[in-house]
């Protein structure tokens, strides 16, 4: 296939562009802002196989130049740190939103096929079972307020335009190439590093884990065989409290449960995600990892890895942190 896959300097959609090259042979073009998370250097290994052009979805110029000579777009670019759309949600507004109309557009003009990669965080908190597609819309954070606005005017191209549309929810994702804003590897690298972890609240919300593999190639999936206008949830085969979570980092990087660090809850933190995939199963999809197994991969590739990471750690990511956690890092 000839996709432009936007978002793909990211963490799911560098590894999605990875997965897509290697064992699809597609033809790829990535347009991505570069933003802090969005980085080259998450696709070092892929670059010369594929086409790049630094832009923004927002930009008409910039996806125009992207679209020619594409079959579909793929879209992951979104800012997606719930803690900074409580800080900041305006560019939440503009890319995940004002960005998809963009896009879609474009898919209209040119007659593309549209997999718009959506989030569980779109149906808010679930107390016990799981949600499925025809589960109602909550949203709780600016984040998943604007993926879920950016989902119904998806689904609304095809109401009323009849453009191929796809929606695929992911449940959390963890894996290689993560920015450590986020859980995992953020507690990964202060475990490494022996700076505290902070855990919100009792750290006893549930999260549904999906390995960013396994999310990729459900895409993929969705975008080959789902029917246009349907939204497809993509769940990981198990969920766990975020203090067992840390809990195991810290086993896994020899560090003492001393350094788990309680600090104040988050405004509107929901309390449970949890996804049925039967809708994505019954298309031949199955999730391969399961999260003891992938967490292990995680921390290996992290641990090896330093050269992507240090400077991470050693640049603004530092003031951000400082900020959000009222304490400096370590190392």
């Amino acid at each position: 296939m000839r996709l432009l896959v936007c978002g793909g300097a990211g963490f799911i959609g560098s590894n999605f562009v990875r997965l897509r090259v290697q064992e699809h042979g597609d033809e790829i073009t990535v347009l991505d802002k570069l933003t802090y998370a969005g980085r080259r250097e998450n696709l070092h290994d892929v670059i010369d196989d594929i086409r790049f052009i630094h832009g923004a979805i927002e930009d008409p110029a910039a996806v125009a130049d992207a679209v020619a000579g594409c079959d579909a777009i793929v879209n992951f670019a979104a800012e997606t740190h719930v803690d900074r759309s409580i800080t900041g949600p305006e560019a939440f507004i503009m890319t995940n939103m004002q960005g998809t109309h963009v896009l879609l557009e474009a898919a209209r003009e040119h007659g593309l096929r549209y997999l718009q990669v959506s989030t569980d965080e779109v149906y808010g908190s679930i107390e016990e079972g799981s949600f499925t597609e025809r589960s109602p819309l909550n949203p709780s954070s600016p984040y998943s307020a604007t993926k879920t606005g950016a989902d119904l005017l998806v689904s609304s191209y095809f109401q009323t335009f009849g453009l191929a549309t796809v929606i695929c929810r992911g449940s959390n994702n963890y894996g290689p190439y993560q920015y450590p804003e986020k859980m995992i590897p953020l507690m990964i690298l202060n475990a490494l590093a022996g700076d505290p972890l902070p855990v919100y609240g009792d750290g006893r919300n549930v999260r549904n884990w999906l390995y960013v593999e396994d999310f990729g190639r459900g895409i993929g999936h969705a975008l080959e065989h789902g029917q246009p206008g349907e939204v497809y949830n993509c769940g990981g085969p198990d969920e766990c409290e975020n203090l067992d979570v840390v809990t195991r980092i810290l086993e896994l990087c020899g560090a003492e449960p001393s350094l788990i660090e309680f600090v104040p809850d988050r405004p509107g933190h929901d309390w449970r995600y949890s996804l049925s995939s039967q809708k994505l199963r019954e298309l031949g999809w199955e999730a391969s990892v399961r999260f003891a197994e992938g967490l292990e991969r995680t921390v290996s590739w992290y641990r090896d890895n330093d050269w992507w990471w240090q400077p991470i750690r050693s640049g603004a990511y530092r003031e951000y942190y400082e900020r959000q956690y009222g304490r400096a890092l370590k190392s």
